[in-house]
């Protein structure tokens, strides 16, 4: 009985939408809302630890420095422009072979020049909002504490020699890849131009 008296009353008190949104709107109400989101939106921002958040621009900068990535790009792009004069040394010397000295030379200087304008620190720059889209605050904090430490030291002083040794290794098999693709290339060049001399059937006349 009493819940049925509650029941109408609850009716009676929200039969006029006049007078629901008055108690909806009424201060308390108001208050009360303002407390709840607010109270929700500061427990969804305790939720995320700091170390979830994305590092800063300045925090990836402080890591490269400490990586010393502005040199590695310089000796990576070194290492690569070495590497791809020898593979153009060979291949021309093959498909060239009065090719002389001189002119090898002068084919090195071009490629030299080039990397000279190369704006490394540019490149470096363009690499700091990848690092801030894959790596949180945590985790570039995690590699700071391991590249200060004396391994992470020394494997900054030999990564280098090692990519270079990398490559090195892996260059017959570039050039092995490369011969193939060239003898692709050289038989279809062929055939191309067997198909443009087969002599053309004269046309049926009846």
């Amino acid at each position: 009985m009493a819940q049925l008296q509650s029941l109408k009353s609850s009716e009676q008190r929200f039969a006029s939408p006049s007078r629901f949104l008055t108690i909806f709107h009424s201060p308390e109400t108001a208050v009360k809302n303002w407390l709840f989101v607010s109270l929700l939106l500061a427990s969804q921002l305790l939720a995320q630890s700091p170390a979830d958040v994305p590092a800063t621009h300045q925090e990836v900068q402080d890591l490269f420095t400490l990586m010393h990535v502005r040199e590695q790009v310089g000796q990576v792009m070194e290492a690569i422009a070495i590497q791809q004069r020898a593979i153009i040394h060979d291949n021309l010397k093959r498909q060239t072979p009065r090719l002389s000295r001189q002119d090898l030379a002068r084919l090195d200087q071009f490629t030299i020049d080039i990397m000279k304008d190369l704006p490394i620190d540019d490149t470096v720059e363009d690499m700091v909002p990848i690092y801030q889209r894959h790596l949180t605050k945590g985790d570039v904090e995690a590699m700071t504490t391991f590249y200060s430490s004396p391994t992470g030291q020394k494997l900054l002083r030999e990564m280098p020699l090692m990519t270079v040794e990398s490559m090195q290794a892996a260059s017959p098999r570039i050039q092995a890849l490369m011969d193939k693709v060239m003898e692709r290339a050289a038989e279809m060049a062929d055939d191309a131009k067997g198909k443009s001399a087969a002599p053309k059937s004269a046309p049926d006349k009846n």
